[in-house]
């Protein structure tokens, strides 16, 4: 593979599902019912770690196992099998190195201040009577900047209910309009892991996916802002909205200054130059190391012996900054290269499963009972939206609801010649984002666990993550927007 292509240029645009007549729908199905057995009881029984720290990628191995086992009595070679994990593995070469420059820029972007300065900036727009327009805006800004929709609702998300409970506001509507606003953010990041999974498994770039996801996206938010201005006017609120102990300690911290926002702005401004992912986001970590060492010294200092040392560190493996304020604590950390490791493996484990299901071709019987209900375009959009919304209920795992129906749909995207962007796009309106609303899927259990209001409380004002799948469905119905291969792509 050559170092100048895209994730749009790399072998996974050429893969196909491979037939296998001799498989029965119910033999394809067999390694599909396992797996989601396992996750099951991983989730629920065992909280996670049944197998521990990487149960889910240890089960996608059992998984591909089964399949394997399916695949030899219906007289598929193992060769044939370690072919297509080999070119599994080998189409998301570009999107691994993607996610290891992403981690090394969420280090960077902390020791330099640039996520602590749009905390900053970000905070001082509250105001009591838009408090939950405003929470919208703020997670959303914070999870474009860090990436995670997890961290920003830990952080940020758990103040704000502080602060919204002591005006008065339900908790459900603030937990609402944080994960509205977080998930915002987590879907138009390059700093997000499930931003860089959806277009790899489409078979797209990065930036054509979030160019091309904005399309319903921000339609999509600003109903959202709508509906809670209008939710803000409806309410009484009491009390101020005292942010000055959080802005005092990052004050404390780091050396605030406007200028550090060069270094996102100069990322924007490749991005919309269309320069290739490896050299925009290279670009971020390396101008974010320089500007570390400019704006803050004391930082790099307080992290290690020498000041390089430190920001090398930052780029490799896990960074603390301590505040004076817990609050924040969360907040200002980040794994570096190190922090993307979990999900590299859970990728590679999912090429792994899908490769072998590809091999025995049992994608390509499961592809074909599911698209006999999708003979127009819309039905093909309803059935990626349906199942992206089934894996996340059954599997319990967004990475899961991305990856499977990825591989599953992308051919019959191609053979209706539709553009690739038009699945990644739809993967992350429906299956992103919905995981949230699902008590018993990882995101919805560990969103309702930090912010201490139940899915239920906040199922009906996570207006963006509940509208997002209904949008794409009316783009598709209203043919908005669907854009078609050109003739050199097909």
């Amino acid at each position: 593979m050559q170092d100048d292509k895209n994730l749009s240029d790399i072998d996974i645009e050429d893969q196909t599902i491979i037939e296998n007549k001799e498989l029965s729908i119910w033999e394809a199905l067999i390694p599909v019912v396992i797996l989601m057995l396992m996750l099951a009881y991983n989730i629920f029984l065992a909280d996670g770690e049944a197998l521990g720290e990487y149960s889910n990628q240890f089960i996608l191995l059992l998984g591909a196992a089964v399949a394997a086992i399916v695949g030899f009595f219906n007289k598929v070679r193992f060769q044939i099998m370690m072919k297509e994990v080999w070119e599994n593995l080998r189409s998301v070469f570009v999107p691994i190195m993607i996610l290891f420059l992403v981690g090394a820029l969420a280090g960077t972007w902390l020791v330099s201040g640039v996520i602590p300065a749009m905390v900053y900036y970000g905070l001082q727009v509250l105001s009591p009577s838009i408090f939950l327009p405003a929470s919208v805006i703020i997670c959303a800004v914070i999870s474009i900047a860090t990436g995670s929709s997890w961290t920003t609702s830990a952080t940020v998300g758990i103040a704000l209910i502080g602060i919204g409970s002591a005006l008065g506001i339900p908790t459900g509507m603030i937990a609402g309009a944080a994960i509205s606003g977080a998930y915002f953010g987590d879907k138009m990041s390059p700093l997000s892991d499930t931003t860089n999974l959806a277009p790899a498994m489409a078979g797209t770039d990065l930036f054509t996916h979030i160019r091309y996801m904005a399309l319903t996206t921000i339609p999509t938010i600003i109903i959202t802002l709508i509906a809670f201005s209008v939710m803000s006017m409806t309410i009484d609120t009491t009390g101020t909205a005292d942010l000055s102990s959080l802005l005092i300690s990052i004050e404390n911290t780091f050396n605030i200054a406007p200028m550090l926002f060069i270094v996102p702005l100069v990322v924007i401004a490749l991005i919309l130059l269309k320069t290739k992912p490896l050299i925009a986001l290279g670009v971020g970590v390396i101008l974010a190391a320089v500007f570390a060492f400019i704006f803050q010294p004391a930082i790099l200092d307080s992290l290690g012996d020498s000041k390089l040392g430190a920001t090398v560190n930052a780029i490799l493996t896990d960074t603390q900054i301590v505040t004076d304020n817990e609050k924040l604590n969360d907040l200002f950390a980040a794994g570096g290269m190190k922090g993307m490791i979990w999900t590299i493996l859970l990728i590679c484990c999912a090429m792994f499963f899908g490769g072998i299901m590809d091999a025995i071709g049992a994608l390509a019987r499961i592809t074909k009972v599911l698209l006999s209900f999708a003979t127009t375009v819309f039905g093909l959009f309803a059935s990626t939206v349906i199942s992206c919304l089934g894996l996340n209920t059954i599997a319990s795992d967004q990475y899961l609801a991305i990856v499977i129906p990825g591989k599953m749909f992308k051919q019959a995207y191609k053979d209706k010649g539709l553009a690739p962007e038009n699945l990644s796009r739809t993967l992350e309106d429906s299956g992103t984002v919905t995981s949230v609303l699902i008590p018993w899927n990882t995101c919805g259990a560990y969103q309702s666990s930090v912010l201490g209001v139940s899915v239920a409380d906040y199922f009906v004002y996570a207006i963006f993550n509940w509208l997002s799948p209904f949008m794409t469905l009316t783009y598709a119905a209203l043919n908005i927007k669907i854009k078609q291969l050109t003739s050199n792509t097909k």
